[in-house]
């Protein structure tokens, strides 16, 4: 059988990802899985985290977001049997090549929206690069729980498309309620954000990422962390996907007025957390049911073959926001 590895780099070089044939054991324990990948996405590794839970091996297996097929349960294991489609459960409507190219932004957008934040209807929402993969998924599942939706867009053509963006079913109204450009250099994030909230600021903001002193050129379709602080309402809640983020002491004094508060996405927390599997099953599942009813719609991800995974992988880690699909 073969898997796609990480060769652990030494210290600055690239890491290196490997298709290497590796063995199974003949006979499962009591409590496992064995199960035919059909799609399997993939993302980034955070070489950090590894480092900080102690993993150290010299072959890293990549990609943990899979879809497939059942084809043996250890003898004390009776949710699975044979034959069945899994994620947690696969609707049958659904494409493993979906479910398994959504299964982290979705995680991470329920992550955001219900475990920190904790959205109500009637809140106020900012989401910032609405039209990328994570972005979308937040508005489409913040949209169905009533909460109003304002989001930044990076180019004329994300624009167009957040503007577009309807509900499946029910009554057609857009998504967003206003799309604001920050692709031109002139739209000013905190007073329209101000004018469409009435002056209140909004609830929750979540980010793709924050732009901070110094940063290159690159990121100026970021928002500033100041300008993030400042369109929170009383009480508000940012939730933030940048994991190095400061605070300066004027942005905490910002915070403190507002009694408004910061969280740290990370995109690992469940899989990192062996006594919250629990949760983390609930959310999954939950996830499939809103892709199978339509509540939850994602952008198609690029799909490649096995072969080309170690190319696919070396372009991700060094772009973030980008998803790919190994398809099986």
């Amino acid at each position: 059988m073969k898997g796609l590895y990480c060769r652990a780099a030494e210290g600055d070089a690239e890491p290196k990802f490997v298709i290497q044939e590796t063995t199974l054991p003949d006979v499962l324990g009591t409590h496992q899985v064995r199960v035919k990948v059909k799609a399997c996405g993939l993302s980034p590794l955070d070489f950090k985290l590894i480092q900080d839970l102690g993993i150290q091996r010299d072959l890293l297996p990549v990609g943990r977001e899979v879809a497939g097929v059942v084809l043996q349960v250890g003898p004390k294991v009776t949710f699975f049997q044979p034959e069945d489609e899994v994620v947690v459960e696969k609707p049958e409507k659904l494409s493993s090549v979906s479910v398994a190219g959504a299964l982290r932004d979705g995680v991470c957008a329920y992550t955001a929206l219900h475990t920190h934040a904790r959205m109500a209807a009637g809140h106020t929402l900012l989401v910032t690069d609405g039209a990328s993969p994570f972005g979308l998924l937040c508005i489409q599942l913040a949209c169905y729980h009533g909460v109003k939706v304002l989001t930044t867009s990076h180019s004329p053509q994300k624009q167009s498309f957040l503007e577009q963006l309807r509900p499946s079913v029910g009554v057609q109204d857009p998504l967003v309620a206003r799309v604001i450009p920050v692709h031109n250099g002139s739209s000013d994030l905190l007073s329209m954000v101000l004018e469409e909230t009435g002056g209140l600021g909004v609830d929750i903001v979540v980010d793709s990422g924050v732009c901070l002193h110094g940063d290159k050129e690159e990121n100026k379709l970021l928002p500033h962390k100041h300008d993030i602080i400042s369109v929170l309402g009383v009480g508000g809640h940012w939730v933030t996907s940048h994991k190095n983020l400061q605070l300066d002491p004027p942005d905490c004094r910002l915070l403190h007025l507002k009694s408004a508060s910061v969280s740290f996405l990370n995109p690992e927390v469940w899989t990192a957390s062996s006594a919250q599997q629990g949760r983390y099953l609930h959310i999954l599942k939950d996830i499939m049911e809103k892709m199978s009813a339509g509540v939850l719609r994602p952008q198609t991800e690029e799909t490649v073959p096995l072969y080309e995974a170690t190319v696919a992988m070396e372009t991700l880690q060094g772009h973030p926001k980008k998803r790919a699909v190994v398809q099986l």
